[in-house]
């Protein structure tokens, strides 16, 4: 059996955001010793790792919550969880491409800089022109 700050030491998580995903209903509510310190065990531990590993790919937490259900219920067909898993790849696709976008932009404000006056900044010339901003869905959050 494992303390809640061994859990979080064996997975790379920390305690708050363990206490967190208890209460969002992610991780069971852990047994308790006489004192009232929870207490985990590997069930807790495999679950806290696929939760982790999860969240390292990007999947959304309701996205997690649909692939942990389909793992609880082994007989379910594995297309439901292949559908979430290619649902996450376009996600990270169309990200991929705001940032290759983003970074053939950045490369051309700096490779257009000639080192000059602040006044003849290419840089600053470009992010003054709001013409051709990223709207705010289009914003890159990484």
């Amino acid at each position: 059996m494992l303390t809640i700050g061994n859990l979080a030491k064996k997975t790379g998580t920390k305690v708050q955001t363990i206490r967190y995903y208890e209460q969002i209903g992610l991780m069971p509510e852990p047994g308790r010793t006489e004192g009232g310190q929870r207490r985990y065990g590997e069930a807790e531990l495999d679950r806290l790792s696929f939760i982790r590993h999860s969240r390292q790919l990007g999947f959304s937490l309701d996205a997690i919550r649909e692939l942990l259900d389909l793992g609880d219920h082994p007989d379910r067909p594995c297309q439901e969880a292949d559908t979430i898993a290619r649902r996450q790849l376009k996600q990270v696709e169309r990200r991929m491409a705001r940032l290759e976008a983003l970074q053939t932009e950045l490369r051309r404000m700096v490779r257009e800089c000639s080192g000059g006056r602040t006044a003849d900044c290419r840089v600053l010339e470009v992010l003054r022109d709001h013409s051709e901003c990223l709207t705010d869905h289009e914003e890159i959050g990484v």
